[in-house]
Parts: C-alpha cells; sequence; structure tokens
C-alpha cells in the first residue's frame, strides 16, 4: 500500500496527515494522470479518488484565502486615500499643505 499525497508506504491517501506536495514533480505527473483517467471515464482507484478530491479541497482553500487577501488590500487602498489618514504638512508659505489637499481631491475624485 502507498499513498499518493506523501508517497509514503503503509496508508492510502485518504488516511494521510500530510499535505500533499503542490511543487514535486512526481505529485503533479500522477494528478495529470488521474485526472486523464477520470477525463476518459476509466474507474478511479480509492487512493487515486481521494488525492483527486484533496487536491480540489486545497485548490478551494488558497483560492477562498486569496480572495480574502484581495479583499483586505483594495479596502485597505481605499480607504487610504481619504484625508484623515494623510498627516498635514507644514511649511512657511502653506504652500506643500495647499498641494497635498489638491492631490489629495484628485484622489477621491
Amino acid at each position: 500500500i502507498r499513498c499518493y499525497n506523501c508517497r509514503g508506504f503503509g496508508h492510502y491517501a485518504r488516511n494521510c496527515i500530510a499535505r500533499p506536495r503542490r511543487k514535486d514533480a512526481a505529485y503533479l505527473q500522477t494528478r495529470l494522470l488521474i485526472a486523464q483517467k477520470e477525463e476518459a471515464r476509466i474507474q478511479l482507484q480509492a487512493e487515486e479518488y481521494d488525492l483527486m478530491a484533496a487536491a480540489a479541497d486545497l485548490d478551494e482553500i488558497e483560492e477562498v484565502n486569496a480572495n480574502c487577501i484581495l479583499m483586505a488590500n483594495l479596502q485597505q487602498a481605499s480607504s487610504s486615500g481619504t484625508q484623515t489618514d494623510i498627516t498635514p504638512v507644514y511649511d512657511s508659505d502653506g504652500s506643500a499643505e495647499l498641494k497635498l489637499r489638491k492631490l489629495t481631491r484628485s484622489i477621491a475624485s
């Protein structure tokens, strides 16, 4: 018995506690062959099915994490252009503060 996740012996992929190695060429080749079998409607073995299910779950988790990070970055970017987030700059004639206000208004529009 060999695990398709960690390539260890003595357990199936569904019982594996290690995460699949996504960068491993052998893992990706195995995943490709399984996907080709699935596309050709060849019945998968239990451990092959488990590998595909685990890979799909991992892809979904990574997509959700990426979306959360994107949303946080967009929210931070949209709120960073407000005038309250910018500290006023003072100089002797006040021209720097005037330029900063014009810049802030152009960002907000």
